[in-house]
């Protein structure tokens, strides 16, 4: 058996964590540069609200309606997310991240366990601890786990948790999702289907396996149907490729100081951009976790996890690197033995076309890292891995003279929230 936990509304979510004020108002957050809706509360969506509305039409669509508006806060978002995520971590038998609010577990190896009453547990227990709403569903598969998520968003009948655990209720699901809704089911599939007259995932799962080979020859779209049929098929490495690449490792020792992280980091920030560029795509947040060792309870334990959205997707090494030391930097604290650190790259898309950024980035500038990033990529498979690598990336000591040329991201964000656990600045004061 499979799970699935996802945070509802996760960017709004986030948001109302500290401004309990918006509960049951509309709130929206908005994509990079004050753009346009990204996110809508329930409330928001009940009212009209789409995704992707400019935010200058609100106003205009909308006039003489209260709806709270936030700039996108991916400091608060990554951070709040994170202890969903550590919460999990400790709670589930086998875990897995998905994305920044989406998780798998699994559970075959655990035995006599009412996974229901744990899906409730679990939702009490984050809601109490972090003040974020989440949604679980249980099925056999992957995507049936996907499938049953979303009725626990949508009908309180099921305490936040839905688990599809006999034919029976597969059947029933089945039949009341909408073909364009299945995970793995991208638009233009859901219109070719619905043109054929397959309207719910149950007409789609009806029909035999023969056809759906010879119809759509897709190798997605045939898993995709042996899943709704009960099969379970999807394995975690493609969805990692798909969603988020990983590096990460544990020291041989442990390191206090900055410029030891920072080498680490950056051998782990190339390794994803080198995995990036092998399989064709590109990313557009980089994150970087750090942890402390657990096992010596004789040290001051630290564990945090950070992301910064770059300004335009990309696979280069020296762009991720740079923007991992910017997230390492705002993560550093002093006084402690670090066991463990990571980054993960996330937003991965194909690698063309891409927009490109219209003040950091010209179109010379964009192909010589290209042509870069293609040469060191060639000698290192000719003359063995890490032939050639960045200065940073050499684990030798500096005179501590020089600071690293860190990645800037200036975007526009009028309405941004504080980051009231991440910054002393924006310490939440009592009055």
């Amino acid at each position: 058996m499979y799970g699935i936990i996802d945070c509802d509304n996760c960017y709004v979510s986030c948001e109302r964590v500290f401004r309990p004020d918006l509960k049951d108002k509309p709130v929206v957050v908005l994509s990079n540069n004050d753009g346009c809706v990204v996110a809508r509360s329930n409330e928001a969506k009940k009212m009209g609200i789409k995704a992707g509305t400019p935010y200058f039409q609100l106003a205009e669509q909308f006039p003489g309606q209260k709806i709270a508006v936030f700039s996108s806060n991916y400091e608060l978002y990554g951070e709040l997310t994170g202890r969903v995520m550590s919460i999990i971590r400790k709670e589930a038998p086998a875990y897995f991240r998905y994305s920044i609010d989406e998780c798998f577990v699994n559970f075959d190896d655990v035995k006599q366990m009412d996974l229901k009453q744990w899906g409730e547990n679990l939702h009490k227990r984050i809601k109490q601890s972090v003040g974020m709403p989440v949604s679980i569903g249980i099925a056999p598969n992957k995507t049936l786990a996907k499938l049953a998520s979303h009725f626990a968003k949508r009908h309180t009948g099921y305490r936040h948790c839905c688990l599809i655990d006999s034919d029976e209720k597969r059947i029933k699901a089945l039949k009341l999702y909408p073909i364009e809704e299945v995970w793995g089911i991208g638009r233009r599939y859901a219109a070719r289907m619905k043109s054929m007259g397959i309207e719910t995932a149950f007409d789609f799962a009806n029909h035999n396996q023969t056809w759906v080979k010879a119809t759509f020859r897709n190798i997605v779209i045939e898993r995709t149907w042996r899943e709704l049929n009960g099969e379970d098929c999807v394995p975690n490495e493609e969805l990692a490729s798909k969603k988020s690449i990983c590096t990460s490792r544990s020291f041989n020792g442990m390191i206090t100081d900055l410029e030891g992280l920072r080498t680490h980091v950056a051998n782990y920030a190339a390794r994803c951009a080198e995995k990036l560029r092998q399989q064709g795509s590109v990313a557009n947040i980089v994150s970087v976790f750090i942890y402390t060792n657990p096992f010596r309870e004789d040290l001051p334990q630290y564990n945090n996890f950070m992301e910064a959205r770059l300004s335009m997707p990309t696979s280069s090494t020296i762009e991720i690197v740079k923007a991992s030391f910017d997230v390492l930097q705002q993560l550093y604290r002093p006084g402690y033995h670090y066991k463990k650190a990571g980054v993960i790259v996330m937003g991965i898309g194909p690698k063309s076309p891409i927009q490109l950024d219209l003040f950091d980035y010209n179109a010379e500038q964009f192909q010589k890292m290209k042509r870069l990033d293609a040469v060191i990529d060639h000698i290192n498979k000719v003359n063995g891995s890490e032939t050639i690598v960045l200065g940073s990336q050499q684990y030798t000591s500096r005179d501590g003279k020089g600071k690293a040329d860190v990645f800037a991201n200036a975007i526009k964000h009028d309405f941004r929230s504080k980051n009231p656990t991440t910054r002393w600045s924006d310490i939440i004061r009592l009055k």
